[in-house]
């Protein structure tokens, strides 16, 4: 195997990882924004993968080709429903933010997995037969070098994912909306002043990031695992969280995070595979993404300034 093929087999494997992360880092950074902190990213990706296989399951011999598509409007709507949780503890009745959002993790895990041994009888589902497969963009996998590099063998929720993110950075710095969703995360009471429902803001936030947790959740399960168990999601949403950190709680910057950690991830999966990396023992491959993801938080956290307001609840009238 050439330094080519090798190198083609890296950036197809880290965007097809990295996709999941950049979903819901971005649904972190809608949330942490308004002011409200979101450890719950894990518990949003298992509800959306856990939805996303149940629904493809489900209604595959119904709607063929596009049951992965629809299954990620299913995660999308279940995840933004079961952030609300997280939203009515956390703004409503002014709960510790970080406390409710690992309830919802063991929330969402706990609920997944009676219902998986309810409808299916064991601890897992089958494998789905309609997921998002490897595909070559038509007309640029034709382009020298960079076709071969970049738009052969990937998802198309790969390249969603980068799309989304820009999208979101625009939303996010050159909207109105953006500017009053920066307010509230940034000075509640100056924007209550200026007649910005502060509650309603976070409220919307959060929903969001229970939408783009689902998503990522959905993008993983059908395109990486293909079913659904305990071990479904196992850290993607606390890497997704560090990538939000990473990048400075900025859309771009998450993105960036989310691929690097995409591509630590990949090493796990295609390591036995590249030659420079075969003789490395699989159990430094597998533990790589965690230790690269500690090492980028404890370089990088303290230069990384987050809304002045996240965490801290709002009470109408108080400073």
């Amino acid at each position: 195997m050439d330094f080519l093929t090798a190198l083609e087999i890296i950036i197809s494997a880290s965007l097809l990882s990295a996709a999941p992360l950049i979903f819901t880092a971005l649904g972190g950074v809608f949330s942490e924004r308004s002011g409200v902190v979101n450890i719950g990213l894990e518990g949003l990706m298992i509800m959306g993968a856990f939805i996303s296989i149940v629904f493809n399951l489900t209604f595959a011999k119904t709607f063929g080709a596009w049951t992965p598509w629809l299954a990620l409007l299913a995660a999308m709507a279940i995840g933004g429903l079961f952030a609300l949780i997280h939203a009515v503890a956390s703004i409503s009745f002014r709960a510790d933010q970080t406390v409710s959002g690992v309830a919802i993790n063991f929330l969402a895990l706990g609920l997944a997995m009676f219902l998986i041994k309810k409808i299916y009888g064991k601890g897992q589902t089958d494998t789905i037969r309609e997921y998002f497969r490897q595909v070559d963009i038509p007309g640029l996998n034709h382009i020298p070098l960079i076709g071969k590099l970049f738009f052969q063998g990937v998802t198309y929720p790969s390249y969603i994912a980068i799309l989304v993110a820009f999208a979101v950075w625009f939303i996010i710095y050159k909207t109105p909306f953006g500017l009053r969703l920066r307010s509230v995360g940034e000075h509640p009471m100056a924007a209550d002043t200026m007649g910005i429902n502060v509650t309603k803001m976070r409220y919307l936030a959060v929903f969001l990031s229970g939408v783009f947790g689902g998503i990522g959740g959905a993008v993983y399960a059908q395109s990486i695992t293909l079913n659904f168990s305990s071990s479904t999601i196992s850290g993607q949403g606390y890497m997704a969280l560090a990538a939000m950190i990473f990048g400075k709680w900025n859309p771009l910057g998450a993105m960036g995070a989310a691929l690097f950690f995409g591509f630590a991830q990949s090493l796990s999966i295609i390591g036995s595979n590249i030659p420079y990396l075969k003789e490395i023992p699989s159990v430094f491959l597998l533990i790589a993404p965690y230790v690269l993801t500690i090492l980028a938080l404890a370089g990088f956290i303290g230069r990384a300034e987050a809304p002045k307001a996240d965490g801290v609840p709002y009470i109408k009238g108080e400073r």
